[in-house]
């Protein structure tokens, strides 16, 4: 993709801020941080994570207080009300204090070694790199039948967002991300739902930001239950889309 605008650093940038939206986690994130902990200290890099909860009741905010006296670099968020993705990735992204902000599930999804990968694209000057699950069959994990037809909607509906948009990325929807804090700064999101995965992108584009998509690997989760509901969630998420590619076309037909 051509972009206009590119970040240029004199040497490489190794402050990220970690958002992780949880809701009944507990489990997950007492394997995850861990290991974020382990991989990002042996890469010498200088981070934060920042749980952001919408008051679990199965104790994932005291879990992470409780990790965060061991580490000393965990910040924990607590919501009063569930609002949705969208409101709490907002939360995470405006209290990070680092140059790059990375968000990803907490349900232990992704393979949390392409943060490296993520952070070498941004050194070599992308402003959002976004994790795709859709480049080959092979990266999205389907185990089971129920799996197999997530997997179909959810690339065949990335599709749909490819010929609408015309943005040309194959995995809109994936919150598994790296951003600047400067491009976040200037981006204004509005989605409380995680419609605002796909506004993130349109809106980076429009303000002529670079943007490369890269390939990641992604499980289904072990423990817990998924928070979506495509069935419900799918009519939603195209009506978005239709508004943002419209806008989004709208505004480069003026250029």
């Amino acid at each position: 993709m051509e972009e206009t605008k590119q970040t240029k650093t004199k040497k490489p940038l190794r402050s990220l801020s970690i958002v992780l939206p949880t809701y009944n986690e507990k489990k997950n994130i007492e394997i995850l941080i861990p290991e974020l902990e382990n991989l990002l200290l042996k890469n010498k890099y200088n981070f934060e994570i920042i749980v952001v909860d919408d008051s679990s009741p199965d104790g994932t905010a005291e879990t992470a207080e409780e990790m965060n006296k061991r580490y000393r670099n965990v910040r924990v968020i607590l919501r009063k009300k569930k609002e949705g993705i969208g409101a709490a990735l907002r939360d995470g992204y405006n209290a990070a204090k680092n140059d790059i902000i990375i968000s990803m599930d907490s349900d232990l999804s992704f393979d949390i070694k392409d943060i490296l990968r993520f952070m070498e694209k941004i050194n070599e000057g992308y402003d959002l790199v976004l994790g795709g699950r859709h480049g080959t069959d092979k990266n999205y994990e389907k185990k089971e039948f129920k799996i197999y037809v997530k997997w179909f909607i959810s690339k065949f509906g990335n599709k749909m967002n490819k010929v609408l948009s015309g943005v040309n990325i194959s995995d809109f929807t994936a919150n598994f991300r790296a951003i600047t804090k400067s491009a976040w700064k200037s981006i204004k999101t509005k989605e409380n739902t995680n419609s605002i995965l796909l506004e993130m992108i349109i809106l980076t584009k429009v303000k002529g930001y670079k943007i490369i998509e890269i390939p990641v690997q992604f499980k289904d989760r072990i423990h817990g239950e998924s928070k979506i509901n495509l069935a419900k969630e799918a009519p939603k998420f195209i009506l978005k889309l239709i508004k943002f590619s419209a806008k989004y076309r709208l505004l480069r037909m003026k250029e």
